[in-house]
C-alpha cells in the first residue's frame, strides 16, 4: 500500500469518528439558573376610553412560585402618544387604537434610562375604542343652488374628543326627492325649483340644512386657461365663466366637476396623468396634451395645453469627505467663524458624547480640528449662533442624567473650541433638539416641550420661557425658528406656529403666542422648514415626517441597514388660521428626515434614499417626485462605512455652492452639483 493512500484512509476515518464520538457523548445538562423570576400584571389586557385611567399590579414570583417582593417593576408604552403609562403603571389613554404596554423588572433597579435592559419582560394589550360622534357640521355651503347643476355638501364630523373623524361616513337624505336627491358622497342633482331640506346622519347625531333651488340662468360657458403650454410641475389656472342670456357673468354658479368626483374638470389625455383642484389649479406629472373639459348644466366648454417634460436633471460630484467610521453620525451645521474660514460641527449618535469640529474652508480638503466631548451618550443636534461665535449641543444618556444642553465657544475654531457653559435646570429628561435664534436657545426638554434660554452671555444662560401642548398625550421631536416664529414639529398634533416676537400678535421669547397649528393623519410629522418662495412671494411650510414601519434604527456596528418611510407635506401658510397642504414630494422606496431649503430648492436628507436635491420653484401642487422635479440624488455608499454600503442620509445643509450633509453611517460629505452642458435624456427616450 502506498504512503499516500495509507494517509488518505487514516484521514477518511477521521472524518467518520470525529462526530460519531460527538453522537456518542451524553447532552450537556442545562442547569435553570437560580434567580429564575416571573411575571404577571393584573389586568392581563385593557379597554379605556379616550381620557380614562387605570392601574397596572404587578407580581413577581421565583421559581418555587414565592412572591418575590424586593424587585422593582416598571412600564413603558410603546406608542406614548396613544396611551401613557408611568414607570409605577399609572395608565391613562390619550388617542383611540390600539396599543401595546410592557412591564419589566431591569437588570438594574437604579437604570433610570427610558428602556433598561431587562431581566423578565411582558406585553400588555390596550385597546382605546373611537369616541361617539357629537356633532356633524356643514362645510363650504354653495352660495346658489341651480336646476341641472351637480354641487356637492361636505360636512364635518366631529367627536367627543373634538376630533375631526374621516372613518365614519355620513347618511344623505333629502326631502322632497322630486326636487333634490344626494348621493352617499353629498353630490346633489337638482331637478326642479323649490325649498329642499337636506338631513345629515351619523351615529346618532342628525342635523339639516334648509336649501333653495332656483331656475339655471345660465346660457353659455367659457373656460379660460393661464397660459397654452406649460412643463410638468407648472400650475397652470383655468377659469371657468358661467354667463347669462345677456353675455353677463353668473356668479355663484357650481362648475359640473368631473374626473375624480371632486374636480372642476374632466382629464383626457392617453397614457398621462393629471389632476386639477376644485378652483382650476391644474398640473400635469407627464409631458403630453391634455384636454380639460369644465360643465354646468347642459353647458360645457374645453381648453387644451401642452405639457413638456420639466428639465432640471443634474450629477451630484463629490468634492470632499470628513469621514467617520466607528460610529453613527448624526446632525450637522455649517458656518463662517469670526476668522473668515469656513467650519462645521457634527454630533454623534449612540455613542460617547462626541462631537467632531471641522475645518471645510477647503470642501476638497476636510481637516477634523477637534473632538469635543461631553457627558452624554448621543449628540443629537448641533446649531451655531447666526454670528458664528457660539455652538450648542443637545445631549441625551447623560450618565448623571442632567442631560442639557452644552454651550460652545466656535468663532475660531483653529485657535480651539471652550466650554462656555451647560445648562440642566429641568432638562434632564433629555434634549433631542435645540435650536439659535438670537439671543435665545430653543431646546426640547423631554420630547414634552421646548424652553427657551437667553444666552446674551453664553457663560451664563438663563431660562425665560417655554411653550407646550395642552392636548393629550402631547410631544414634539423639532423646533425651527424664522423671523420671530418659532415652528414645532410634534408628531400627531402636526406643525404648531408660535410667535416669539415676529408674529404680530405680541408674543416673545418670555410670552410665546401660538398662531396656527397643521396636523395630517400620519401623525409622523418630525421637522419642520419655513420658507417664502422667491419666484412666487408664497409662503410654504415644508413639513418632514418619520416612520419606521419596517423596523427601527439598528445602532449596532456592522449591523442590518435601516429603511424608514415617509415624505415631505408643502403646506401653503399664506394665512395662521387656514393652513392647506398644497403638494407633497415623496420617495416611494425611502423616507425622510432633516430638510433645508434655499434659493427655490429643496435639500432633503432622504434617509436610505439618499441626499436628494428638488425644484420647488413656482406655485406648487401634487406630487413633486412625479412631476420630474427632482434635480439630484446622491447614495454614499461606503464598504468601511459603520454599517456597510448603507446610505442613511441625516441632514443637509447648501453653504457657498457646496452642499454639506451627515450620514449616519459614514459621517461628514461635500459635494456639488455638476454644470449641465446639454439638456438631460430620461433612459429610453429617443435619441
Amino acid at each position: 500500500m502506498s504512503e499516500s493512500r495509507l494517509w488518505r484512509m487514516v484521514f477518511f476515518g477521521l472524518l467518520w469518528w470525529v462526530p460519531a464520538l460527538a453522537m456518542a457523548q451524553p447532552p450537556p445538562v442545562e442547569s435553570e439558573p437560580a434567580d429564575t423570576i416571573t411575571l404577571q400584571v393584573v389586568p392581563a389586557q385593557l379597554t379605556l376610553g379616550v381620557g380614562e385611567r387605570a392601574t397596572l399590579e404587578a407580581v413577581v414570583t421565583d421559581a418555587d412560585g414565592t412572591v418575590v417582593d424586593d424587585v422593582t417593576v416598571m412600564f413603558f408604552s410603546r406608542a406614548r402618544r396613544g396611551v401613557g403609562v408611568t414607570r409605577a403603571g399609572e395608565v391613562r389613554a390619550y388617542r383611540p387604537g390600539e396599543f401595546t404596554l410592557v412591564a419589566m423588572v431591569p437588570d438594574d433597579p437604579d437604570d433610570a434610562s427610558r428602556r433598561p435592559d431587562a431581566r423578565v419582560r411582558i406585553e400588555i394589550p390596550v385597546t382605546v375604542p373611537q369616541p361617539p360622534v357629537t356633532d356633524v357640521v356643514f362645510t363650504e355651503v354653495p352660495p346658489k343652488f341651480y336646476i341641472g347643476t351637480r354641487p356637492q355638501l361636505r360636512v364635518d364630523v366631529v367627536d367627543a374628543i373634538g376630533d375631526v373623524r374621516t372613518d365614519v361616513a355620513p347618511v344623505f337624505r333629502t326631502e322632497p326627492p322630486e326636487v333634490a336627491s344626494v348621493d352617499p358622497f353629498g353630490f346633489l342633482t337638482l331637478s326642479e325649483p323649490g325649498e329642499v331640506e337636506v338631513a345629515v346622519q351619523v351615529e346618532d347625531v342628525r342635523v339639516t340644512l334648509a336649501i333653495g333651488v332656483e331656475e339655471n340662468p345660465v346660457s353659455s360657458l367659457e373656460l379660460q386657461a393661464s397660459t397654452d403650454r406649460a412643463r410638468t410641475g407648472d400650475v397652470v389656472r383655468f377659469t371657468a365663466i358661467a354667463k347669462d342670456a345677456r353675455g353677463l357673468a353668473v356668479r355663484g354658479v357650481p362648475v359640473q366637476f368631473g374626473v375624480g368626483g371632486q374636480t372642476a374638470v374632466s382629464i383626457i389625455a392617453a397614457g398621462a396623468s393629471a389632476q386639477i383642484a376644485e378652483d382650476g389649479r391644474f398640473v400635469a406629472e407627464r409631458s403630453g396634451t391634455y384636454t380639460v373639459v369644465a360643465t354646468t348644466g347642459s353647458h360645457s366648454a374645453a381648453r387644451t395645453v401642452s405639457i413638456d417634460r420639466r428639465d432640471v436633471r443634474q450629477e451630484v460630484q463629490v468634492i470632499g469627505r470628513g469621514a467617520v467610521l466607528d460610529r453613527h453620525t448624526s446632525d450637522l451645521w455649517v458656518w463662517e467663524g469670526t476668522d473668515g474660514r469656513d467650519y462645521a460641527i457634527t454630533g454623534t449618535w449612540g455613542a460617547d458624547g462626541h462631537s467632531f469640529v471641522w475645518d471645510v474652508t477647503d470642501p476638497a480638503n476636510i481637516e477634523k480640528l477637534h473632538e469635543v466631548q461631553v457627558d452624554a451618550r448621543t449628540i443629537n443636534d448641533v446649531k451655531v449662533s447666526e454670528d458664528g461665535d457660539v455652538a450648542v449641543l443637545s445631549r441625551e444618556g447623560a450618565s448623571d442624567r442632567k442631560n442639557g444642553i452644552v454651550l460652545l465657544g466656535v468663532g475660531s475654531p483653529r485657535e480651539g473650541v471652550p466650554v462656555l457653559s451647560e445648562y440642566t435646570d429641568q432638562l434632564t429628561g433629555g434634549v433631542h433638539n435645540v435650536f439659535i435664534a438670537g439671543d435665545h436657545v430653543f431646546a426640547l426638554s423631554a420630547g414634552r416641550r421646548y424652553d427657551v434660554i437667553e444666552i446674551k452671555d453664553p457663560r451664563s444662560p438663563s431660562r425665560v420661557g417655554r411653550f407646550e401642548l395642552d392636548t393629550p398625550g402631547h410631544s414634539i421631536h423639532d423646533v425651527w425658528v424664522s423671523d420671530g416664529i418659532a415652528f414645532s414639529s410634534n408628531w400627531s398634533d402636526g406643525v404648531v406656529a408660535v410667535d416669539v416676537g415676529g408674529g404680530g400678535r405680541g408674543g416673545t421669547p418670555e410670552h410665546p403666542v401660538e398662531l396656527g397649528r397643521y396636523a395630517y393623519p400620519s401623525g409622523w410629522n418630525h421637522a419642520a422648514f419655513p420658507y417664502r418662495s422667491q419666484s412666487t412671494g408664497k409662503f410654504y411650510l415644508f413639513a418632514g415626517d418619520e416612520s419606521f414601519p419596517y423596523g427601527g434604527y439598528d445602532s449596532s456596528g456592522g449591523g442590518r441597514p435601516s429603511r424608514a418611510a415617509g415624505w415631505i407635506h408643502i403646506i401653503d401658510w399664506s394665512d395662521w388660521d387656514n393652513p392647506r397642504e398644497v403638494a407633497r414630494y415623496q420617495v416611494p422606496e425611502a423616507g425622510s428626515h432633516n430638510l433645508w431649503v434655499e434659493d427655490d430648492v429643496l435639500y432633503v436628507g432622504y434617509y436610505n434614499g439618499g441626499l436628494r436635491v428638488v425644484d420647488v420653484s413656482g406655485e406648487l401642487m401634487g406630487d413633486l417626485y412625479k412631476q420630474g422635479r427632482e434635480i439630484a440624488m446622491y447614495l454614499p455608499a461606503e464598504p468601511d462605512g459603520y454599517i456597510a454600503n448603507a446610505p442613511f442620509v441625516w441632514g443637509p445643509q447648501p453653504y457657498k455652492g457646496h452642499i454639506f450633509f451627515s450620514d449616519w453611517n459614514t459621517g461628514l460629505w461635500a459635494v456639488k452639483l455638476q454644470e449641465r452642458t446639454e439638456p438631460s435624456r430620461i433612459i429610453g427616450e429617443p435619441q
